[in-house]
């Protein structure tokens, strides 16, 4: 679920002063989460296999061995749970099983004893910060103040005017508080007011979501995405969000508020370490936290230092505006020294709630597009690959008539919403609906720009955008040091990036040129290229003379470790 802040510029949450040396890390011994390469499914979006024209798990069952041929690691799906579908899933009212329009458990064991067979793993999201208002414990919950579930969701009296407990504002348009009548008290929902929060400082509350974590484990999953995991717990005395100061105010109330007191609270940190040790009982499973927040490269690291916290996290950093190449090293300085040498960073460049990134940083540009794919595959950590990424799929154009997303419906026109990201994927160019589905009709439109970049005619172009992403994969994989190596900046400007990435013996030659003008740079060493290197653009090493082109990308493996 998208987190709705205001992408704020990466130098914001930058750590101040200068980096620290970027070669002295310690080689480690992975598991396979790091630096592993995990593709997101979009199962309303990826492949309908009844032609209700609805993506689901059958359907993607039927395409994991187009999946496996990418190179990937694993795959994360997108709630997939019986739901109103509101938030499209991501407002649950059945934990433990499957929405009828996705199929049945049967199918959902299919799908990853297949994946399994593939040798993929199956991380699956996991939305606990809040349910559906359908949801049982709810509807039980709202009844009286002294039930069994009464202490389940967060409810307050009102102020003595009658009004919200505390100013907190909803990404959603509205304030998070809703009352009802029945308690004659205020429930949270820091999202739709159909989405109430729940209780977490109670401990029956997280002792149910852990048996829920505990079926999805004992069924076979590989470990949970978390969807909005600082959002957990509130703070208990209520306290009023302070203003943003004039610089950072939004124009939508929720983004007019630091919001400090209904999300990141200290309390979620003890419930993490339950997480972790609920995981930890079953062997190679995985936790990654959807952080969204100001100052989210903090939490990352808070989340996820030291073997008691989560495996690894993701913020949306890289979901907005594309910073500068000096900015994009100094992202990996909060992972290399103090606290942070013991967490795990991902990264992602593109997700179900941002807008895609060929169209959000490459502005359509094919070539573009291809440098930015190379730079995920770059980067250190565990980064994310969204379904249609490989095929350099662009923003599609949702109208307001075709619009389903709320938040789209809630901002419209300042904000389009999400849709335009959750198309469906094109497989077959010349088929209906691009192959998506056998019937006449599909939940989005499925973008006509989008039929010239169907897998098959990638499948059939080696330049394609697909078949770039086959080759750095396979390189990533090959290269310990690119998914765990240490990083060492050889030359950094607003435009140019040049880093040394190093693990053990292996060693990797990173560089991008993020401008429209050829750069020429002497390193301040030579290197001996291999015939490995995955080049976009132009690139040229000749021992330390390297030549960039516009827009070029350049990932070379080095002739024994130098």
């Amino acid at each position: 679920m998208i987190k709705y802040w205001p992408i704020q510029a990466v130098t914001d949450e930058l750590p101040a002063g200068t980096l620290p040396a970027m070669s002295s890390l310690p080689s480690i011994s992975p598991t396979w989460w790091q630096g592993a390469t995990l593709y997101q499914i979009y199962p309303r979006s990826f492949a309908d296999s009844n032609g209700d024209g609805i993506g689901d798990l059958r359907g993607i069952t039927d395409r994991l061995d187009y999946v496996a041929s990418l190179g990937v690691d694993g795959i994360w799906l997108s709630p997939f749970f019986p739901s109103p579908m509101r938030d499209f899933g991501y407002d649950v009212c059945d934990y433990r099983g499957v929405d009828p329009i996705f199929g049945t458990l049967d199918d959902f064991d299919a799908l990853v004893a297949r994946a399994h067979a593939l040798q993929l793993k199956v991380v699956i999201d996991q939305v606990w910060s809040h349910t559906a208002i359908e949801h049982p414990w709810f509807e039980e919950s709202r009844q009286s103040r002294d039930n069994a579930k009464a202490d389940w969701y967060v409810w307050a009296d009102a102020r003595a005017d009658g009004g919200p407990p505390s100013n907190w504002q909803s990404w959603m348009g509205c304030p998070t508080w809703t009352w009802e009548p029945r308690r004659k008290q205020y429930y949270l929902h820091n999202f739709l007011q159909q989405m109430p929060d729940l209780n977490f400082h109670n401990r029956q509350v997280q002792d149910a979501i852990l048996d829920i974590g505990r079926f999805w484990l004992d069924r076979g999953v590989d470990g949970f995405r978390l969807d909005t995991a600082n959002y957990y717990c509130h703070d208990p005395l209520l306290r009023d969000n302070p203003p943003q100061p004039p610089e950072r105010r939004g124009d939508i109330p929720a983004a007019m508020q630091q919001h400090l007191f209904n999300i990141c609270q200290p309390q979620n940190l003890p419930f993490l370490t339950r997480i972790r040790a609920l995981t930890d009982e079953f062997p190679a499973r995985f936790t990654v936290a959807e952080i969204g927040s100001a100052h989210s490269l903090e939490r990352m690291v808070e989340y996820t230092r030291g073997q008691q916290r989560l495996h690894t996290a993701y913020s949306f950093v890289l979901l907005g505006a594309q910073p500068k190449a000096d900015a994009l090293l100094a992202l990996m300085a909060p992972w290399l020294q103090g606290a942070g040498a013991e967490a795990w960073p991902s990264w992602a460049l593109s997700n179900h709630d941002a807008p895609r990134v060929a169209t959000r940083w490459a502005e359509g540009d094919e070539h573009r597009t291809q440098q930015l794919l190379a730079l995920l595959t770059a980067l250190r950590g565990t980064v994310f690959l969204y379904q249609g990424e490989e095929l350099g799929l662009t923003q599609s154009d949702i109208t307001f008539e075709q619009l389903q997303d709320p938040f789209g419906k809630a901002h419209w026109p300042r904000d389009k919403g999400r849709d335009g990201c959750r198309t469906p994927m094109p497989w077959t160019a010349g088929a209906p609906n691009a192959g998506f589905t056998t019937g006449d009709k599909t939940w989005l439109p499925l973008d006509p720009a989008h039929q010239a970049r169907a897998v098959d005619v990638q499948e059939a172009d080696p330049a394609s955008c697909l078949q770039l992403t086959r080759r750095l994969l396979a390189l990533r994989r090959a290269h310990p040091a690119l998914r765990l190596g240490s990083f060492e900046a050889l030359w950094t400007d607003e435009q140019v990036l040049v880093v040394l990435r190093r693990e053990s013996a292996d060693a990797v030659l990173v560089a991008f040129n993020f401008s429209a003008v050829p750069r020429s740079l002497e390193l301040g060493r030579a290197f001996q290229a291999t015939q490995e290197a995955v080049t976009v653009g132009g690139a040229h090493l000749l021992g330390n003379n390297l030549r960039l082109e516009p827009w070029a990308a350049f990932i070379c493996p080095l002739e024994s470790g130098r």
